[in-house]
């Protein structure tokens, strides 16, 4: 790391940045046309507020100078910014200029005139920015926007500068979790430009860790559940449709960096497969080993033909990249909404039990209703996005390929891809929960059926023997096919139903097996369940045990949760693991953690998490936090500062099973 690094990484760590942004906005003297959405009018008004600042030895800019926090618009998206870059705005306002001039429609006319008045909004602010520099000394910069964004990037630099200010941008629209997608491979080019050049990796590389810092700056400033929730998510490596790796000189330089800065942002996904070589899986274990929380594992042999499944073209779905926090998209040509809904697991069993297990005569016939409810509810989401109305965001459509030819909005029928995508919340919750009933109520018909439910519609207050009792049932995450069948069945049953079921949009549904926030709220709203679990009490994360359940071992978990064929519900969702930190202290141990990683992916698992978490520390984090300013853990599909986070999401972490060496 050069001393420049250091320096703007020290400043990103004090925060004392902040106190330079001014509070409130100035309100523009602007009458906006009626033809122009909410979304629109706002990011007009917000954008012309703002003088984005450089700070010093900071050659790429773009922080803001207002306290604004934006309320959120569509998103979870990977725009096509190798596109745009290597045209320069110049070249593709001439492009929306061409398509107007080959029709008479009028909403498409009013559609590419918003395009091309959106770009020229954010040339002004270039040139505001580009002012800034010249006065404040900073060459590098001045001479970049002399360039930039009008015409095309031509050096790694101006690449790296491009996607920034272009983020800048679009974040000031509205949109939301905006991913960075594959930036190893369309970035691949610009690196063996400036190689051939005679740039140096040295030079590139410090570049690559000036940009990752750049992302940081305003990630406050940025909508999320939680701060660090972000969306600046970013895949590497994979393979191409003939199995060979992609995994290049600037995919390493990517992690590398990411291992020096320790920053949450961009949070690396690294996508693997049957052919992945040891050595990769141990360096990136380095990572896991630093606390990141990433890189997330995307495994291809899995995910690949579960797009497909899903009617994605093969060319598309080999190119996938993750939305925000897990979730599988297509890049550069895709609007998919992959949270659209969640299929909440515990509640759904919950009403099934309630409504049908007194009047089932065997636990096959309680499944049978069970699948039922899960069907309905699978109707009851459909139905409730049935009236989606698109939103207008002229802006993210110029990076949306399709959109400029078609002047047509990217949520209106401008991308290729539209598709909805259901979260499946809890699903260890309610298989244990069921597991518990078969073998007490059923099979060893320890517990009567009208007692259960009375237990559950009491919280199990007065009933703390059979509490015990239903918490030592079988548990999946201990390779027990007694559970893990049910867990099958369940998946089985939702994303057989829901898999290419028309959405609003012109796409389809698909199944995931992802919380999101949901092991938080949803739970808030759930009452008892039959595997012991008293009423409101958190979910696993996503695709995980049961909290406060202590299998086998974690080789043990990860035969349980790679038992479905999980291409057969791709929207997604990680297996979450916390691994305590004294598990990786020496090369014996991360050597091991990587063969995990590797059998995770052999056996057919299709993501994976790992957190590398001490108790102890949290907790002390918790009571003492000014001793922990820069503690990242991994929430649900994202990292995070410790300190920033609400104390449900803290407990949480907490209370996850860690495994020891």
């Amino acid at each position: 790391m050069t001393d420049r690094i250091k320096s703007l990484l020290d400043l990103l760590n004090s925060k004392e940045y902040r106190k330079q942004r001014r509070t409130g906005t100035q309100e523009p003297r602007e009458v906006f046309p009626r033809s122009l959405s909410e979304n629109e009018k706002l990011f007009r008004k917000h954008i012309r507020t703002d003088s984005p600042v450089s700070f010093e030895n900071d050659y790429f800019g773009f922080n803001r100078s207002i306290d604004t926090y934006l309320s959120p618009g569509a998103g979870n998206i990977t725009v096509n910014y190798a596109s745009i870059m290597a045209q320069g705005f110049d070249s593709v306002i001439e492009k929306i200029k061409d398509s107007m001039s080959k029709t008479n429609d009028a909403e498409k006319l009013t559609f590419g005139k918003c395009m091309i008045e959106d770009l020229y909004i954010c040339l002004e602010l270039c040139d505001k920015q580009k002012e800034q520099a010249k006065d404040s000394g900073n060459t590098k910069l001045y001479e970049a926007l002399c360039k930039l964004p009008r015409k095309g990037a031509e050096s790694f630099y101006e690449a790296c500068l491009f996607i920034k200010l272009s983020s800048y941008f679009l974040r000031w629209t509205g949109a939301t979790h905006l991913g960075l997608g594959r930036f190893d491979q369309y970035m691949y080019p610009y690196y063996l430009a400036d190689k051939a050049r005679g740039i140096s990796d040295d030079e590139i590389f410090e570049t690559i860790e000036e940009f990752f810092i750049s992302l940081n700056f305003d990630s406050d400033r940025y909508f999320g559940i939680q701060q660090g929730d972000n969306g600046q998510s970013m895949i590497l490596g994979g393979f191409d449709k003939d199995g060979k790796s992609v995994y290049n000189e600037l995919s390493q330089m990517c992690m590398q960096a990411s291992l020096e800065l320790n920053l949450i942002d961009p949070k690396i996904n690294l996508r693997v497969g049957k052919n992945t070589p040891d050595e990769l899986y141990e360096f990136a274990t380095l990572l896991t080993k630093q606390g990141l929380g990433f890189p997330q594992y995307c495994n291809d042999d899995v995910v690949v033909p579960g797009l497909i499944k899903l009617g994605y073209d093969p060319d598309d779905a080999i190119n996938y990249t993750v939305a925000a926090c897990w979730e599988f998209i297509i890049p550069n040509c895709g609007s998919d909404t992959p949270n659209r809904r969640d299929m909440d697991f515990p509640s759904v069993t919950n009403r099934a039990i309630h409504k049908y297990l007194e009047s089932s005569d065997s636990f096959d016939e309680l499944m049978d209703h069970v699948a039922n409810e899960i069907i309905c509810e699978c109707d009851i989401k459909m139905d409730e996005c049935k009236d989606d109305e698109p939103v207008y965001i002229p802006l993210v459509s110029v990076f949306t390929d399709g959109c400029i030819e078609t002047l047509t909005n990217i949520w209106s029928g401008g991308a290729k891809y539209s598709n909805y995508g259901c979260h499946g919340a809890g699903i260890a919750v309610a298989a244990d929960s069921l597991a518990a009933i078969k073998k007490l109520v059923f099979d060893e018909k320890k517990i009567g059926k009208t007692e259960l439910v009375s237990m559950l519609d009491a919280n199990y207050e007065g009933f703390e023997e059979e509490r015990k009792l239903l918490s030592s049932c079988p548990k999946m995450g201990n390779n027990d096919d007694y559970v893990d069948d049910i867990a099958n069945f369940l998946m089985k049953t939702f994303s057989g139903y829901l898999n290419n079921k028309p959405c609003p949009t012109g796409g389809v549904w698909r199944a995931g097996t992802g919380s999101a926030h949901g092991y938080i709220y949803l739970s808030e709203k759930c009452p008892a369940t039959a595997n012991g679990r008293k009423a409101f009490e958190p979910y696993p994360s996503s695709f995980s045990p049961s909290l406060d359940v202590r299998p086998d071992g974690i080789l043990s978990v990860i035969q349980s949760f790679t038992k479905f064929d999980l291409s057969n519900i791709i929207n997604g969702g990680p297996l979450t693991l916390e691994i305590h930190d004294s598990v990786l202290r020496n090369d014996i141990g991360i050597k091991k953690t990587a063969q995990l990683v590797k059998s995770f992916i052999d056996l057919g698992g299709h993501q994976l998490q790992l957190n590398s978490v001490n108790k102890e520390i949290l907790l002390d984090a918790k009571a003492h936090p000014e001793k922990y300013p820069n503690l990242i853990v991994r929430v649900w599909g994202w990292s995070g500062y410790f300190n920033e986070l609400d104390s449900s999401f803290q407990d949480h972490i907490i209370r996850r099973c860690e495994f020891e060496g």
